[in-house]
């Protein structure tokens, strides 16, 4: 019988474009989904996913979801840089993920595959350079979210311990399509709406098509005990930005958004939030994270996989630039992953 494949999250960003992939690999694939979870993302291929309705924080649910399981593919999180979240955020992102931990060491699977994120390695002003040896230190330039990645790869590392087969991957800021209003799809609309100032800082971006190819790899590997920095390029925020109003032919963003310009605009949206009831767009995290310069090392993740090549930037956003624009023409906030 074929391997059983379980993923969290799979509704989401990454986790669409993961059952995308395994579903056109021919795999069996079942699904962790909330009864409230967006299907847009997934509805071409929602008939041939096993889906089990629960959550992370269910202890229940997990347990029935992995019975049979062969791989966990653990991509459910909260993302915010809201401090009205953070304790949510800790709750699903930490406790969460220790339940996943504990129910694949009661399943025994083959392995578990977390998906964490780059903010989860400590970043330090004075060591701008960034690989997978890097420990969390308490620094103005890292967030809450990081902070709750952090702790939740503790808790992987906690069922390493317990005899469990583990690997993280730590991807940078994800490109692709999806939700449009979500994620590193907000870039593509603000740009394409027009944008006036670009921040300072310095990230490292990846493909997402990059991350699921790496995460199947890893998965099915002899390679456990490790983690990975998933990022294909390092680059300001100036250029990404360019490189998007080029792709949507728009006009790129001319004012650079200092530090203290951003420290002023932060203010300004919780002000607005306040008044108007709304979820800040900008936060005091965001303003200061955007203007951090960070380089990302990803020679770890080249070296294990043998001829893994990451795309280059320019094609995916040239690539996600295309298909925001169809969505856009065809009147949707939302693109479903290609196979």
């Amino acid at each position: 019988m074929k391997k059983l494949f379980l993923v969290t999250g799979g509704t989401g960003f990454l986790g669409a474009h993961l059952l995308h992939c395994l579903v056109d690999n021919g795999e069996r694939v079942r699904a962790l989904r909330r009864p409230d979870s967006p299907m847009d993302l997934v509805d071409s291929i929602r008939d041939k996913i096993e889906w089990v309705e629960g959550d992370v924080l269910d202890v229940v649910s997990l347990e029935e979801a992995l019975q049979g399981v062969d791989y966990v593919m653990h991509c459910a999180a909260m993302v915010s840089f809201d401090p009205a979240d953070r304790k949510r955020m800790a709750k699903i992102n930490v406790d969460g993920t220790a339940n996943v931990v504990n129910a694949a060491l009661e399943a025994k699977v083959k392995k578990l595959l977390f998906v964490s994120s780059i903010a989860a390695l400590s970043r330090q002003a004075n060591r701008p350079h960034v690989n997978e040896e890097a420990r969390w230190e308490n620094s103005p330039l890292n967030t809450a979210y990081g902070h709750t990645k952090f702790l939740a790869e503790c808790e992987v590392w906690r069922g390493q311990e317990e005899g469990l087969d583990v690997v993280i991957v730590n991807p940078a800021i994800i490109i692709g399509a999806g939700r449009w209003d979500q994620a590193s799809g907000r870039f593509f609309r603000q740009v394409h709406k027009g944008m006036d100032f670009y921040p300072t800082g310095v990230t490292g971006f990846v493909d997402v098509r990059d991350v699921v190819a790496a995460m199947l790899r890893l998965i099915e590997s002899d390679i456990s005990g490790e983690r990975f920095i998933l990022s294909g390029e390092n680059l300001s925020y100036k250029s990404f930005l360019s490189k998007i109003a080029a792709a949507l032919d728009q006009k790129p963003p001319q004012r650079q958004a200092t530090p203290l310009l951003t420290a002023l605009a932060w203010r300004a949206d919780w002000l607005r939030s306040k008044w108007t009831g709304e979820k800040p767009l900008l936060t005091e995290e965001t303003a200061r994270s955007s203007t951090a310069k960070c380089y990302y090392d990803n020679s770890k993740i080249v070296e294990a996989l043998e001829d893994f090549v990451f795309t280059p930037l320019d094609v995916s956003i040239r690539g996600t630039a295309r298909r925001y624009l169809e969505a856009v023409k065809a009147g949707r906030n939302f693109t479903e992953p290609e196979p």
